[in-house]
């Protein structure tokens, strides 16, 4: 896996210049985006994006596609392997009614789908894994994508470029001090309480999500604001835990504000906690860069932890089971 996480910045320099013809969509209020795990994440960075927008935008995570979808809507399912039961599941309801509709996978049961069915549809190279595929899916997507999604090329081409930078701090070639995705392994040692501002979500739940796949470890995550008005009171006895702090380059004051009472408090009680910052620069840099990071310390973890990054014997235990 990790000879994969090497490559990231190529994988995604390829995905966005792979010939993949563009959507041709017009009059879209509201986009749907189904997908499961990592293809999950991807949705939520899509979901961040538009967030300033006039777009109406649902992340589904399950079975239901939402009875808001009309006309005006578009439907994006995902699935990295093309077999996701939930998210094929929403593709048929979808093809059931007036809305646009495109779908993405590696091929599998999604292909055969879309296919027989003529519903818009783009092959995406997979590498390893769903969760190691993030950079192929998430840039070919954004290609694809472009027409409807608010984001300029140049912040595409900088993301791209800050993975490259990162990569070099992160890799496997640099087992060294300096290397903050070890440094950040190495300090996870229990099990974390991840904080998050609002516009970071989608960072807090692949972190949270790569290191129940890869370190094998439990990880809880709170959006900072709500977590001062009942997650916090947690902290009040003694725990194992360790909080981790994921901060924006440019938050809002209030949650600057929040923040620094929040250390304040974890300071009097003696609570040990690390903080980590975004870059400067677009939502996707940020949320990109963060991403790699986290995903990069999660197989260090599990090094540390003595276990396969790899295999997840629990959802292939699920899958077995539901179809």
């Amino acid at each position: 896996m990790h000879k994969i996480y090497d490559l990231w910045s190529d994988i995604a320099e390829k995905g966005y210049n792979a010939e993949l013809a563009q959507v041709d969509f017009k009059e879209i209020t509201h986009i749907v985006f189904a997908g499961m795990g990592g293809s999950g994440a991807l949705h939520d960075i899509f979901s961040a994006i538009l967030s300033k927008t006039n777009i109406h935008v649902n992340v589904v995570k399950g079975y239901h596609l939402p009875n808001t979808v009309d006309s005006t809507s578009l439907v994006v399912t995902t699935s990295v392997s093309g077999n996701t039961s939930e998210s094929l599941t929403v593709l048929d309801s979808a093809a059931k009614v007036n809305c646009k509709l495109i779908a993405f996978s590696g091929g599998g049961k999604m292909k055969k789908f879309c296919l027989e069915n003529r519903v818009e549809y783009r092959e995406i190279p997979v590498f390893h894994s769903p969760r190691a595929s993030f950079p192929s899916f998430l840039f070919s997507m954004l290609k694809v994508l472009e027409p409807i999604i608010p984001i300029k090329r140049e912040d595409i081409f900088e993301s791209i470029n800050n993975l490259k930078e990162l990569e070099k701090k992160i890799s496997s070639q640099n087992l060294t001090l300096e290397n903050p995705s070890l440094n950040l392994a190495e300090w996870l040692d229990r099990t974390p309480v991840i904080y998050y501002p609002f516009g970071l979500h989608a960072a807090a739940v692949r972190f949270k999500n790569s290191l129940q796949e890869n370190a094998k470890m439990h990880a809880m995550i709170e959006d900072i604001i709500e977590a001062c008005h009942n997650g916090i009171v947690a902290w009040e006895e003694k725990s194992f835990n360790k909080p981790i702090l994921i901060r924006g380059y440019d938050d809002y004051i209030r949650t600057k504000e929040r923040w620094n009472i929040v250390k304040e408090y974890f300071d009097q009680r003696n609570i040990e906690y690390t903080e980590i910052f975004s870059v400067q620069g677009s939502i996707l840099k940020k949320l990109t860069n963060l991403i790699y990071l986290f995903d990069y310390s999660t197989i260090y973890r599990s090094v540390i932890n003595g276990v396969d990054p790899t295999p997840v014997t629990p959802i292939d235990f699920v899958k077995s089971r539901s179809g």
